[in-house]
């Protein structure tokens, strides 16, 4: 039997109607719009002191890896790349607010994406996902779009702190701030127009426009595969091991978890992947991808790498394999070649795809039964600590505390599956070790 013949049914092209122009369009067009990783996730990780060229190798190179398992080993039209907001917790909140060295901030993502390993294959994954009240999920991704927005309007300028109110509009006629003020504009007008490069193309445009006005500088930071190695294999793991560090490690576990299954779960109806009994066929394979995508990529240099929701624009476009998944996966190989222009990229390019990026996010709210006090007020809670206490942890802390308390004092205490309960006294012991 030929080659083409063994991959198309391998990849079961007949019975998903599947032809391989339509996928190798589709995996570019995943790619197109959800390229502006490779620009943002280094601009946010070199905050942490990490080499910048580094960075960007890892992320490629962890993106590539993860989308070749998910589309060969899953067969699904679903590329992966280090997560928006996971990548912001491990920055603002692990190094720069704990003051944990980097090292050790990707041993914690190494240790999170061993134990999802190990929960996929005992099964307790799914036991997890059975009892974590949907609305929480939903207001855990929504505060971490609030998250990513309101670092995006800090690194543009837009808000300023103020000793006064805490924070407060910025100076509109800095060079800077207008220039991220014109890539918002751009980003959210070409999105309205539905270009799929809409992020990518802003980005870049608006560095054009800095360099040309001075705001930006011309200092590419050019790098060989070699300079890989500032980063590869340096997370220190038994740091991470320490009491203080299982918070990290469950906050990238638990995110990790449920973006990945939500995502599965909203490009599987766009392309109509679910069987007859609406479940979603090969899902340990799914789930074991994503796991070995972050342990990847905590080895070479990046934080959690995550199922990527930009998929969705893949299967409108026919994607329907996993052939479109690999072809996005070399299309992040071939990124290793053009991303060295990263260096010349300002805060106010990367910042306004920050800001819409955590705009995107908040469609999730419409899942919140706001008319129930029961759910509507730990989800409230969740989504606003997250940003405001500048920690994904403790909008978790409150939302389940929360919850579970207004449950038992509801008389509803036996609504409350056993694993929130267990789940709840930990945070509460975690509020009691804090306030110390």
């Amino acid at each position: 039997m030929p080659l083409r013949q063994r991959l198309e049914q391998y990849f079961e092209f007949q019975a998903l109607g599947a032809a391989w122009r339509t996928e190798i369009l589709a995996g570019f067009t995943t790619f197109m719009t959800m390229a502006y990783i490779v620009f943002v996730n280094p601009a946010i990780l070199h905050e942490t002191g990490m080499p910048l060229a580094a960075v960007t190798a890892a992320t490629c190179l962890s993106a590539a890896i993860g989308s070749f398992l998910m589309g060969g080993f899953a067969k699904y039209p679903i590329a992966l790349a280090p997560g928006m907001g996971l990548n912001a917790y491990f920055t603002y909140s692990v190094v720069k607010g704990m003051g944990v060295p980097w090292q050790t901030a990707l041993g914690a993502v190494f240790l999170s994406g061993v134990a999802f390993f190990v929960l996929t294959l005992i099964g307790v994954r799914q036991l997890i996902i059975a009892t974590i009240p949907v609305e929480l999920y939903a207001a855990v991704g929504a505060g971490v779009g609030l998250f990513i927005a309101l670092i995006g309007f800090r690194n543009s300028g837009i808000i300023v702190s103020s000793p006064a109110t805490t924070v407060t509009l910025g100076n509109l006629h800095d060079k800077s701030t207008v220039l991220a003020l014109f890539g918002l504009l751009l980003i959210g007008t070409l999105l309205a127009w539905r270009v799929r490069a809409a992020m990518l193309i802003g980005i870049l445009t608006t560095t054009v426009a800095g360099l040309i006005t001075g705001v930006a500088k011309w200092n590419p930071q050019f790098y060989s595969l070699r300079d890989l190695s500032a980063t590869a294999f340096k997370l220190d793991v038994p740091a991470a091991l320490r009491i203080g560090f299982l918070e990290i490690i469950f906050v990238f576990l638990f995110i990790d978890l449920f973006d990945n299954i939500g995502t599965l779960v909203a490009v599987g109806k766009k392309a109509n992947l679910f069987d007859k009994t609406h479940q979603i066929p090969r899902v340990n394979r799914i789930l074991l991808s994503d796991a070995t995508a972050t342990i990847v990529g905590s080895v070479t240099g990046t934080s959690t790498v995550v199922s990527y929701i930009e998929s969705a624009a893949g299967v409108a476009a026919g994607g329907r394999t996993g052939v479109t998944a690999i072809v996005t996966g070399l299309l992040f190989v071939a990124a290793l070649f053009v991303a060295p222009v990263v260096g010349a990229i300002p805060a106010a390019a990367t910042a306004p795809a920050l800001i819409i990026v955590g705009g995107m996010m908040m469609a999730v709210v419409g899942e919140i039964r706001w008319d129930d006090p029961e759910v509507a007020l730990p989800a409230f809670l969740t989504m606003m600590a997250i940003p405001l206490t500048f920690s994904i942890a403790n909008g978790l802390a409150f939302g389940f505390t929360a919850f579970t308390l207004i449950k038992l004092l509801r008389g509803k205490w036996r609504q409350v599956n056993w694993f929130v309960w267990v789940l709840t006294a930990l945070f509460v012991a975690r509020f009691v070790y804090l306030a110390r």
